[in-house]
């Protein structure tokens, strides 16, 4: 399977649909008065496709399974058909339209297989995805790709060349892959006054967005935390928390990371961890959602 363990958890929506067409006016009448000698179709279907729609990883090799939280089939009966639709929520990592698109299909497959022995003409047709939410289609994705980006590796031993900066790279190339441009990358010892130097000279040179890895744990030398917040206008303690909280899914040594986020001016001021897996999480965890922070940025301005 697809590994999604990089993914943020959201609510997952889906609905599905599918159309039966019968043959005959009779067999709709049948469906209505519930005379169909294999049973009431209509509340067979509906449990087959419960029962289709919890077991999607089971029939569907590439498919995840999920902890489904809702399932609803409704029924529209037209003259000479039957209009199935499936809705399917879920809070996890990844969509749910194939369970939406199984459970319709199967409810659709009953139903055939119900009303063969009394209608020969009987057609499954239009199996679709309807609309789905949920994931980053609805969650940054439509966000300004337009940022002014610098990074900034604060690291004594990669400054003094003894060892390869990692961090830094992994990060430039992320935000890359989301359609920003880093415009300014950059190593730095991790000294305070080497910190907000650089962070100084980046906002005054319009940097929107400046990300730093490195200095964030709890040794005496990491004090990118200490350098970055007296220089803060805004914290923004939800994004901080957000990042903590995916790290700490991955590995419990997250909890001791320091992580910092906020506002200098208009400037976003990240701080993040300096190894090469927390700075990947890091952005993983926020990325691309937090860009919808310039959007209210623009917004608040737009209006003064």
């Amino acid at each position: 399977m697809v590994d999604i363990t990089h993914k943020i958890i959201t609510q997952r929506i889906a609905t599905a649909q599918a159309i039966v067409k019968v043959g005959t006016t009779a067999t709709m009448q049948a469906i209505v008065n519930k005379t169909v000698p294999k049973g009431d179709v209509l509340e067979v279907a509906r449990t087959a496709g419960l029962f289709a729609v919890k077991n999607t990883s089971n029939a569907i090799p590439d498919c995840h399974p999920i902890p489904i939280e809702y399932t609803g089939i409704e029924y529209e009966l037209l003259e000479d058909s039957i209009l199935i639709k499936v809705t399917v929520k879920a809070i996890y990592r990844t969509g749910v339209e194939v369970e939406a698109m199984h459970g319709a299909s199967i409810v659709a497959l009953t139903m055939y297989d119900m009303l063969k022995p009394i209608d020969k003409q009987v057609e499954i047709s239009t199996i679709k995805l309807l609309h789905k939410k949920g994931g980053k289609s609805d969650f940054g994705d439509k966000e300004r790709r337009d940022l002014s980006v610098g990074v900034i590796v604060c690291s004594d031993s990669v400054s003094a060349g003894k060892k390869e900066d990692r961090a830094g790279k992994v990060i430039t190339e992320k935000i890359t892959n989301l359609g920003l441009k880093v415009s300014h990358y950059a190593i730095i010892p991790d000294e305070i006054k080497d910190i907000q130097t650089t962070i100084n000279q980046l906002c005054e040179d319009q940097k929107e967005l400046i990300i730093l890895t490195g200095g964030t744990g709890l040794s005496n030398r990491d004090v990118t935390p200490e350098a970055i917040i007296p220089l803060l206008d805004r914290r923004i303690p939800g994004i901080e928390e957000a990042i903590r909280s995916y790290g700490q899914q991955r590995t419990p040594y997250a909890m001791l990371s320091r992580s910092v986020v906020g506002f200098k001016g208009n400037t976003l001021i990240m701080a993040l961890p300096g190894s090469t897996a927390g700075a990947s999480e890091s952005i993983d965890a926020v990325f691309p959602s937090v860009l919808h922070l310039f959007q209210l940025l623009n917004g608040f301005n737009h209006g003064q």
